[in-house]
């Protein structure tokens, strides 16, 4: 199967780098703003450098592919409209358009739990800790939080119109991921471990006042990630699971591991891709050494 990834630098691009790229299945294409030197930890891959808000640039790339996984995005919930619309929008109308011109099969979406990201500031921070009762699956209305999360849900929205409206693509799988991270911080720990590494200061303190081991702000991070965390072999799992079905016109799936205090609903997506994640985060009691 040719296959082209866009945006595949990032979190979760270089988990499928890392997990899928020496399969025998795939022969992978990476579309990118920029390339990476050949001593960089994700460099020596041949890489389509262009934009995805530049149609012309990235069309080529497109054919002859069978299924495209589209990653470029601005993906950060502080982003304003400046920041995302070009990306984000432009992007995914500019990805579906070259699909369905090429006649791409198969689309897999990474869409983003912050379409749903209202049901989460509702309910935090019991949410964290299993004492809300909200567990959200794909059929529940989207409550973006964020500008971000309205792009995302447009995305979600254009590619049921070209599955129902075009030839091509025929297959459309939006992932509304939750959390994948960089090999560094692949555990329930890691946003926390992340935040006192690079001295991030707790939310209303003083100057002085770092974020620390066993602090309330630590703990809280480490308890929201037991339940938003998707290992990068999780999530790449999933995409496999996506570019292997064939019987999906258009779905939603969240993207998240078997976390015992999870939220997000993935017996959708065990029942329709056979999605069988490995991790849980309650399997975690410490960072790793």
């Amino acid at each position: 199967m040719d296959v082209l990834a866009t945006g595949v630098y990032g979190r979760c691009g270089t988990a499928i780098i890392e997990h899928l790229h020496d399969r025998d299945e795939y022969d992978f294409t990476y579309l990118n703003r920029s390339d990476r030197s050949d001593d960089h930890p994700w460099g020596g891959y041949d890489t389509y450098l262009a934009d995805v808000t530049d149609y012309e640039a990235m069309r080529p790339a497109f054919d002859g592919q069978d299924a495209v996984i589209h990653l470029a995005a601005f993906p950060y919930t502080y982003g304003s409209w400046e920041d995302v619309k070009g990306p984000n929008t432009d992007g995914i109308y500019n990805a579906l358009e070259a699909a369905r011109a090429a006649e791409v099969e198969t689309f897999v979406y990474g869409s983003t739990n912050h379409v749903m990201g209202m049901y989460e500031i509702d309910n935090a921070p019991e949410i964290y800790y299993g004492d809300a009762d909200v567990m959200i699956d794909h059929t529940d209305p989207k409550r973006p939080d964020s500008i971000y999360g309205a792009t995302k849900s447009f995305g979600e929205d254009l590619g049921r119109y070209y599955v129902e409206n075009h030839e091509h693509p025929k297959r459309f799988y939006a992932i509304r991921i939750c959390s994948v991270r960089m090999p560094e911080w692949d555990h329930p720990y890691g946003d926390a471990e992340r935040m006192v590494q690079e001295g991030e200061f707790e939310a209303g303190s003083g100057e002085n006042q770092q974020i620390e081991r066993g602090s309330e702000e630590y703990e809280e991070q480490v308890a929201r990630m037991k339940c938003m965390w998707q290992s990068r072999r999780d999530f790449a799992h999933q995409v496999d699971c996506c570019l292997q079905d064939d019987s999906v016109e258009f779905d939603i799936f969240n993207g998240v591991s078997d976390n015992d205090r999870r939220w997000y609903d993935i017996e959708h997506a065990r029942e329709v891709l056979g999605y069988n994640p490995q991790d849980n985060g309650e399997d975690w009691d410490a960072p790793p050494e």
